[in-house]
């Protein structure tokens, strides 16, 4: 396995924007994140170590948002980024889930708490600016109309220079409405989607992607290894039978732990020992090299995966193979 002090992860261009951005963005989701037995998946020692391993290895992109952690994941991110150079990092973060009991206002993309979410969220990063703000959903009782003009101002605030939008499958129309809104009014439009997109997977292909491109959005997708399915630690004999202790919930089985599904690991197996890495990297690989995607994001609980999942970087897969990973899906999706 390549070391950390090895790798040198390029940057690609981020959309219609100006902006270069890491080729493997690092998603914090699991920062102070307590498990139902109210342990803590990553404190804040093993974070500190996780960053540093990620910009030894080239990397200047990190993806939070302010309900990680209950804000813990912002708040060690900016001690973290205290001490070095913040202008050499690009920094993104999200809103949307309510954040006070009995207090609806606390919720959404109304004015009210846009703003006021925007402030927490720079004093917990300790920085004067963020670079890239998502909405976490689509809040649909907010006019598109005051979103954006919120979003507008803003940004013409100097807090956020982009913006973006997460996990929104099915209202890719939503986007382009908003974005039409906005530059018929000389607002800032969204620049940047974040979908959940990996090799089984694959709702994000047709219209939805069909829309980045119209739109010249970057497409950086979260979820790149299938919740670990991808990484080859289910197996079809104890994952069929919901005996494996990996089969945690029956969503996640349901979801992930079936017939089709492992058909598809199985020739991710197969492409994986061609070119001499594990399934994952392979799958990141796979996510690299789609026409449309800017750049997956990444996590790990250890320095260990971390590194695993980096070196996917300098995977080269040949059109084949990418064609061969791509069809094992079937149905609609192959061949797109």
């Amino acid at each position: 396995m390549t070391a950390l002090e090895d790798l040198d992860l390029d940057f690609v261009q981020f959309g219609g924007t100006g902006l270069q951005t890491s080729e493997l963005q690092f998603g914090t989701w699991r920062f102070g994140k307590e498990t139902e037995e109210g342990n803590v998946e990553i404190g804040e020692d093993r974070a500190e170590e996780l960053l540093d391993a990620y910009a030894a290895a080239g990397g200047r992109y990190i993806d939070t948002a302010d309900v990680y952690g209950a804000g813990k994941a912002e708040e060690w991110i900016g001690d973290w980024l205290s001490e070095r150079d913040r202008e050499r990092f690009t920094i993104a973060s999200k809103i949307y889930w309510q954040i006070r009991d009995d207090d609806p206002n606390s919720r959404g993309t109304n004015r009210k708490n846009l703003r006021h979410r925007v402030d927490e969220i720079l004093d917990r990063l300790g920085t004067d600016y963020i670079d890239v703000l998502y909405i976490h959903r689509w809040d649909d009782q907010t006019p598109t109309r005051e979103m954006m003009k919120t979003f507008d101002a803003i940004v013409r605030s100097g807090k956020v220079n982009y913006l973006g939008a997460s996990t929104l499958r099915p209202n890719a129309w939503k986007v382009a409405k908003a974005n039409e809104i906005a530059r018929a009014e000389g607002w800032e439009p969204f620049t940047v989607l974040q979908p959940r997109y990996n090799l089984v997977d694959r709702e994000i292909e047709g219209d939805y992607l069909e829309m980045a491109r119209r739109e010249n959005l970057a497409v950086c997708p979260w979820s790149p290894l299938g919740q670990g399915f991808l990484t080859g630690k289910y197996t079809r004999e104890d994952g069929l039978t919901g005996d494996s202790r990996a089969a945690e919930s029956s969503r996640f089985r349901d979801s992930y732990l079936t017939e089709e599904n492992f058909d598809v690991h199985d020739e991710l197996d197969a492409v994986a020992e061609e070119v001499g890495a594990s399934p994952a990297q392979t799958a990141l690989a796979w996510v690299m090299h789609r026409d449309g995607v800017t750049a997956p994001i990444v996590g790990a609980r250890t320095v260990e995966q971390l590194e695993e999942n980096l070196a996917a970087a300098e995977i080269d897969l040949s059109d084949e193979q990418v064609r061969r990973l791509t069809e094992s899906k079937g149905g609609p999706y192959a061949g797109l």
